[in-house]
């Protein structure tokens, strides 16, 4: 069966049996407490997955695209519950509970550019961030970590202590943090109570997360009268146990004093007495301008905010003393969604299901390709959300103020697909299975999810395909607007296509994810919960996929029928009017025959007519223009002929005079002398000797000039 398989699935099927991860499976720690922080210890980089192994204090390698390769690398020892890849990709975050440690990777090179060459163990070299600050304080816990986003500067960590404090640490020197913000007053935290904990921390007044957004320029209210050159900074979002959301702007560049200071808290709008819930955990920007802001809460809720201007009111006004104190931006809730954390089985014969009060906290990861979905982790499973309404978003808000389409095409737009992907608490009396590591591999055959459970086991599935980023365009593509555009793609491509319709209708709210049943093999679910279980999965086949499919068939059928009768009624159209054309041709063989007869008929009565008007200007008693014309040419041909003639005759009689003259002239002609060929011969010999004499005389009188000169 493998046989028939695609890469896909061959390579989804090999890779959780992986050496490695069957070595880890084999020596899995017994279920625990919960931990203190939500495990994240799986991340990717260039085509690998590395792993944290905390009894060996090591990370290993997998290779993705070589699966039955060398065993991994062996890194440093360290107790950690999370792993964070830097920006620039040459160091991780071990983060704990109690202080964090830097790890270097180390340099690939060789044939599959593997670590130190496809070594089996390499040491790697750390840098413990704020150790001497977290041993002295030991009340003193870190709730959140992130990297500094910026990959052109030396790395950078952002760590959220328990003290209500971000710090920015710098790599170099890791021991003394370069920025500060303190997020509450001193004299309120140090009023405790009897746990120690602070009162704005039993009140939910403490910063829980945070999170950095794109690159963008800080408003010109928060600079004040010194920010008259744009100013490029982060905006970094905190969020607080009670919901409430603050904003500020980060820039390691810029030493300006308005920078880093604390907004809000943020308005959210529409306004909620609970203030959208009072168990805020985790916030994520997705990187998209406007900015999109995702908090959610132990309870399930996902609540997703858009970022956009306040706008100054009458409270406001009133305040308006210093003017980088007003209109701080405001979060738009644009729609909520409940996840469900634990299966909600129903009980005995009622049609509703049962309220779960089970709740943990939710960790958000963005998708490393598409911008318009996010991936959530909990202890009872993982859910993958899509957000299809950022590109109508997009084009609302840079349209004209008058125009409505985007408006409504924004309104009419379907929410956000939510994928229940994996569930490590299926049923109530179970205890929830956390999962080790997430992560998304997007470059290797499609976009798929790699998750590893508490007992080392490796799950992957593939993504949903509703929601994925636009394809870049090709490099012979050019945009052509003469190219005719074929009328069955308008048709596809339109907004009321029946392709949308058939997805719209096979759209499910809810879906079976994978069970995965706790670490305690042994003990056996009680029957009636298993029932509940099999009825939920029944039900939701039932309604998320028979019944809807059922109606996508009947709409099928439907155009089916329709589109017989159409293509009927085509026929018959399309038969009447060949039988048309074939009338129309043979009258139009018929119309050039009498065309031509015609044709020839008009050239002989044109012909009748010319001789006609030829005798009847030749029997006219006045002459036209024409002939009076030839008349004159005529009269003058024969005057010129005359003088010609004329002229000839004079010529003849002249030449006839001079050669009488030239007879007259002549005399008679004398004699000539004729030799014979002796005597000319006796006349040149004599002729030769007297030149000889003459000669050899001239040489003589030269010679006796010479001799005289001399």
């Amino acid at each position: 069966m493998a046989a028939e398989w695609g890469p896909a699935e061959q390579w989804r099927a090999a890779l959780p049996q992986h050496a490695v991860l069957s070595r880890l499976r084999e020596r899995a720690p017994a279920a625990g407490a919960r931990p203190p922080l939500i495990r994240d210890l799986l991340f990717g980089l260039d085509g690998d997955v590395l792993l944290w192994d905390g009894e060996r204090g090591a990370l290993h390698a997998i290779a993705l695209r070589r699966l039955g390769g060398p065993d991994p690398a062996g890194l440093s020892r360290y107790q950690v519950y999370q792993t964070l890849l830097s920006p620039t990709q040459h160091h991780v975050a071990l983060i704990g509970t109690k202080g964090l440690m830097v790890l270097e990777l180390p340099k690939r090179w060789g044939k599959n550019s593997e670590f130190e060459g496809g070594k089996s163990t390499v040491n790697c070299s750390t840098i413990p961030i704020a150790e001497r600050f977290f041993t002295s304080s030991t009340s003193l816990t870190l709730k959140h970590a992130a990297w500094y986003p910026c990959e052109t500067l030396e790395p950078h960590i952002v760590l959220l202590t328990s003290d209500n404090t971000i710090r920015f640490y710098s790599l170099k020197v890791p021991q003394t943090p370069i920025k500060v913000i303190a997020l509450s007053d001193t004299e309120e935290e140090t009023l405790t109570i009897k746990k120690g904990r602070a009162y704005t921390a039993s009140l939910g007044e403490t910063a829980v997360a945070f999170d950095f957004g794109p690159l963008v320029p800080v408003p010109k209210n928060i600079l004040g009268q010194r920010g008259r050159e744009e100013v490029l900074a982060y905006p970094l979002y905190i969020l607080y146990e009670n919901g409430e959301t603050f904003l500020t702007y980060i820039s390691l560049l810029q030493s300006m004093g308005s920078l880093g200071k604390l907004l809000g808290p943020l308005p959210m709008h529409p306004a909620a007495e609970d203030n959208y819930g009072y168990d805020a955990c985790a916030v994520l920007c997705l990187p998209c301008v406007p900015n999109i802001l995702v908090i959610a809460t132990e309870s399930g809720m996902l609540y997703h905010c858009v970022v956009l201007d306040g706008e100054e009111d009458e409270e406001q006004s009133e305040k308006s003393w210093d003017p980088r104190s007003d209109l701080i931006p405001s979060l738009y809730v644009f729609e909520c969604v409940e996840l469900e954390l634990a299966l909600k089985l129903a009980s005995g014969d009622e049609e509703e299901p049962l309220e779960s009060d089970f709740s943990c906290p939710i960790k958000l990861h963005r998708d490393p390709k598409c911008p318009s979905r996010y991936h959530c982790t909990h202890e009872a499973g993982v859910h993958s959300v899509g957000l299809t309404w950022i590109n109508k978003l997009h084009k609302f808000l840079g349209s004209d103020e008058e125009d409505k389409d985007s408006l409504q095409e924004l309104g009419a737009e379907q929410k956000c697909f939510v994928e229940h992907i994996l569930c490590t608490k299926p049923l109530p009396c179970r205890q929830p299975a956390p999962i080790r590591g997430f992560w998304i591999v997007s470059d290797i055959l499609g976009p798929t999810m790699i998750c590893i459970t508490n007992t080392y086991e490796c799950i992957t599935r593939p993504l949903l395909s509703t929601v994925h980023p636009a394809s870049p365009p090709l490099l012979c593509t050019r945009e052509d607007k003469d190219v005719a555009v074929s009328p069955l793609r308008i048709l596809a491509e339109s907004q009321h296509s029946f392709e949308k319709h058939i997805r719209s209708i096979l759209q499910r709210s809810s879906a079976n994810p994978l069970l995965l049943k706790s670490a305690d093999k042994d003990a056996a679910p009680p029957p009636e919960e298993c029932l509940q279980l099999l009825s939920r999965a029944t039900q939701v086949f039932r309604e998320e996929y028979i019944l809807k499919q059922d109606l996508a068939k009947e709409e099928i059928q439907q155009r089916v029928k329709l589109l017989w009768g159409q293509k009927k009624k085509q026929l018959e159209d399309l038969s009447y009017c060949r039988e048309e054309r074939k009338s129309l041709r043979e009258m139009a063989e018929r119309l050039a025959d009498k065309y031509e007869e015609a044709k020839e008929k008009q050239e002989d009565i044109m012909n009748r007519m010319k001789k006609v008007l030829r005798s009847f200007h030749s029997q006219l008693p006045v002459l036209s223009d024409s002939e009076r014309d030839m008349r004159k040419e005529l009269q003058t041909i024969h005057d010129q002929l005359q003088h010609l003639s004329n002229a000839i005759r004079q010529v003849k009689m002249k030449k006839e005079y001079q050669q009488k003259k030239m007879e007259k002239g002549t005399s008679p002609r004398k004699p000539s002398i004729t030799l014979s060929a002796y005597q000319s011969q006796c006349i040149q010999s004599v002729l030769r000797e007297e030149g000889e004499h003459i000669r050899e005389m001239v040489k003589q009188i030269n010679d006796i000039r010479n001799h005289v000169n001399f």
